[in-house]
């Protein structure tokens, strides 16, 4: 049995409300929960009992060798008077020359804080939109890179066209493209070269751990030389601590980064690997250091990546590779 259509009648007094008038249903967009939460656990840093360890270690060992350097100078003057100044002499340059080392580490890791401070800076630009921070961030920024001839010129861009920018993410924009693009374009030039190198030496060297080396000495030196590019100093403690930074940058973005691009360069290498074994785990360890060059670039880059594409693991192994295991 059918069921006839039920028909309702409005009345005509009273307005028929149309799609336009319906209210707008506003949604909040939130980034991945797992991203955000190993950003947070990465960035996490607390004095543990382990930190206190060390530290004790590191001052008991230092007390240690004082007291011996000291007893040895005071031996010297006791035996000898000429032995005893040549051994104070010595001391001095040994004291001087670990005076200027720490002050140079002290400038590494000043310099390295300032750059993480201008990010947070164009991180805050772009969250609030504030054009008197983006006029703040533009005048830092500038001064980082202040006395560098390589991007004499495009300072002078930025300071001629800065007054006819009347918003903040396109203050940001002016001075990627003019400033960032450069430097960009070296670091990708140096993860290219680095990518090559470990590549390579996986698939022509055949003694065990050998690559590994090889990998490990190339991805610290691009590291160094990365953030170098970017205007930070090169030095031990800066070093550590700028791959500590990556590798928990590393940590923080891995998992949404390897469903992006990288597995796309693992393939190839596996593809490849049913040619040559060698050459497929050359690709694999070429496509790692690429991906360990792109996170030094986000965490030496004293901005984010605005209008600016992010490099990407496929281009750098595609350019890197082109012609050394055959075309791409």
């Amino acid at each position: 049995m059918s069921k006839k259509p039920v028909v309702i009648e409005l009345d005509a007094s009273e307005p028929v409300p149309t799609p336009a008038e319906a209210p707008v249903v506003v949604t909040e967009v939130h980034a991945p929960a797992l991203e955000h939460g190993l950003r947070f656990a990465a960035a996490r840093r607390g004095f543990g009992i382990g930190r206190l360890f060390w530290s004790a270690v590191f001052g008991l060992i230092t007390f240690m060798i004082g007291v011996f350097v000291w007893d040895f100078a005071a031996e010297m003057l006791a035996r000898n008077i000429w032995l005893g100044r040549g051994a104070l002499g010595l001391l001095g340059l040994v004291t001087v020359a670990l005076l200027v080392m720490a002050a140079r580490e002290l400038a590494t890791l000043s310099r390295l804080k300032r750059i993480d401070g201008l990010r947070g800076d164009a991180e805050a630009v772009l969250r609030d939109g504030d054009m008197a921070k983006a006029k703040v961030f533009q005048g830092r920024l500038a001064g980082l890179y202040r006395g560098r001839a390589d991007l004499r010129w495009a300072l002078a861009e930025v300071e001629a066209r800065q007054n006819d920018v009347f918003d903040a993410s396109a203050v940001l924009q002016l001075n990627e493209t003019q400033i960032m693009r450069a430097l960009d374009e070296q670091a990708q030039r140096c993860i290219e070269n680095a990518a090559r190198q470990v590549a390579t030496a996986t698939a022509l060297v055949p003694l065990a751990l050998a690559d590994v080396v090889v990998a490990l000495t190339a991805n610290l030196r691009m590291i160094r030389q990365i953030a170098q590019i970017y205007g930070g100093r090169s030095g031990t403690f800066g070093a550590w601590r700028l791959t500590k930074a990556v590798a928990a940058h590393l940590v923080a973005t891995g998992a949404v980064a390897i469903g992006d691009d990288l597995i796309g360069s693992v393939a190839g290498g596996g593809v490849l690997s049913k040619i040559s074994r060698r050459f497929g785990e050359g690709v694999i360890n070429g496509a790692l250091t690429a991906r360990v060059g792109v996170a030094a670039m986000e965490v030496c880059r004293p901005m984010p990546f605005v209008s600016e594409d992010k490099p990407r693991v496929t281009g750098i192994i595609k350019r890197s590779l082109t012609g050394l295991f055959g075309k791409s």
